[in-house]
């Protein structure tokens, strides 16, 4: 009996401190905040290309480093895609000249890796990244430094070895003899050349299901907090219509859409779009295409096209940008700080791509493993100096209400770009000379500031002559 009595309060004791153990482990973990439209008004989005983000390439080397991007302000981490990739027309090569792996020499067959947009199930994870643990180590690890994660998605296409080519081939798009085909252009009519994937035809009311109950699977059972679409606007809208409200449902999310389209941020579809035009006026700038006019037109329009609360990614690099269309020196040359810091300061939410923090200066390999510099330099400085305004001063507010873009006058409009940007009393000016010469100008503005890259104070009068050296730039607050 005493044995008994013995045990029993042994039993007790060990499953009372196994209870305090859980409890205290549940006490210890860290909830992010519900996902709310305050974070858009001052957040900044970093665009993690895990591949070739460390010259292991995983899940566990980025993880490592996410404490530090609050450094630059970063609220949004969004996740290239992390599916594995279909080895059936892999391709070693882009361009109108592709080639498949396939076609490579054997010996050099190993290391073409494919792209990431041709996955071969979205359930799963890309082995050479890690495993599902690393990359739930990775959201929680975010969460716990107050940083939402949101994983790119491809809707539009699958790889060749998806499962759904077998069992469900009701769910892709044919031609005329029944052949399940690669996406088209609808404008040419022809091949966009990506051959490496299959077209899902979005007119099977099944697709659509399975589609939103894979999104569904990594919200309810990974706990990421929302989606980059790849060519959103490749999609039918009343997909977005059924399926982004589902989302939804289950939790406050973040939508990033690949496009410009206005209709994709009506009605709770999209957060946020893609800010192209801005892109594209700013390389055409940089490269003496364009006028500051162009941008004043460019800025015109938009407020016609978009409505106040749409909100627009800002960049200067994204994995496209640089693999593709050249690196942010090469395509913005003198111009690239002053550029930069325009993307943080208009209105908008500015994107990092994993890369620019160090100065990347090389065009990243698509289908081939290589990697970025890890240096911190003057362009983490510039980055985290950026981002401290943009977290902590209203006037850039760049979300659903946004601070006030107010265009100020000078004598040279074509080369001086000089805007106000205001809420509560808060305001930030931008004043740059986008030539290639040094310019006196004349800016109708007056008061007291302080330069915040420097820190020094700065006395404007209206109409005063300021002396401008080429792609100088000022930034000034109160």
């Amino acid at each position: 009996m005493k044995k008994t009595i013995v045990t029993a309060l042994a039993v007790l004791t060990l499953s009372s401190c196994k209870n305090e153990t859980e409890k205290t482990a549940e006490n210890s973990k860290t909830e992010i905040a519900k996902f709310s439209p305050e974070v858009e008004e001052n957040g900044i989005i970093y665009e993690v290309n895990i591949r070739q983000y460390s010259p292991g390439g995983t899940f566990n080397a980025f993880t490592k480093d996410i404490p530090q991007l609050r450094e630059l302000g970063v609220k949004i981490i969004w996740v290239m895609p992390i599916f594995p990739i279909s080895q059936t027309k892999r391709k070693a090569t882009g361009g109108d000249d592709s080639k498949f792996a396939s076609e490579m020499p054997k010996e050099e067959q190993h290391k073409y890796l494919g792209s990431y947009y041709a996955v071969s199930d979205f359930k799963k994870v890309n082995p050479e990244f890690g495993t599902i643990e690393d990359f739930r180590n990775l959201v929680k690890t975010a969460h716990d430094n107050g940083i939402y994660v949101i994983l790119d998605w491809v809707p539009n296409h699958t790889g060749w070895d998806h499962v759904w080519i077998k069992e469900h081939p009701e769910y892709y798009t044919k031609n005329a003899k029944g052949e399940i085909i690669d996406p088209i252009n609808p404008e040419t009519g022809k091949s966009w050349g990506w051959s490496d994937v299959a077209d899902l035809n979005y007119d099977n009311q099944e697709l659509r299901k399975e589609m939103t109950a894979d999104m569904l699977h990594w919200i309810k059972n990974e706990n990421i907090d929302g989606f980059r679409c790849d060519v959103a606007s490749n999609v039918p809208l009343d997909f977005w219509q059924q399926a982004i409200p589902q989302l939804r449902k289950e939790k406050n999310i973040f939508m990033l859409a690949e496009a410009w389209e206005p209709e994709l941020l009506k009605d709770g579809l999209f957060d946020m779009a893609y800010g192209w035009e801005a892109h594209h006026t700013m390389n055409r700038i940089a490269q003496g295409k364009n006028t500051v006019k162009d941008w004043d037109k460019f800025m015109t329009e938009d407020a016609k096209k978009y409505e106040a609360n749409d909100i627009l990614m800002n960049f200067v690099d994204n994995h496209d940008e640089n693999s593709w269309n050249g690196t942010v020196k090469g395509r913005l040359g003198k111009a690239e700080e002053a550029m930069t810091a325009l993307s943080y300061v208009m209105p908008g939410m500015p994107l990092i791509y994993s890369g620019n923090e160090y100065g990347l200066n090389h065009s990243l390999k698509f289908f081939e493993k290589d990697s970025i510099p890890k240096t911190k330099g003057k362009d983490w400085e510039l980055r985290a100096k950026l981002g401290k305004l943009k977290a902590e001063n209203l006037a850039l507010n760049g979300g659903k209400s946004k601070a006030n873009y107010t265009r100020i006058k000078t004598d040279d409009d074509a080369n001086i770009l000089a805007f106000v940007r205001e809420k509560n009393g808060k305001k930030v000016v931008y004043i740059a000379n986008f030539s290639s010469k040094p310019i006196n100008s004349k800016v109708a503005i007056t008061g007291e500031f302080t330069n915040y890259m420097t820190g020094k104070p700065m006395r404007l009068k209206d109409n005063e002559v300021i002396m401008l050296q080429p792609f100088q730039y000022f930034i000034l607050n109160n």
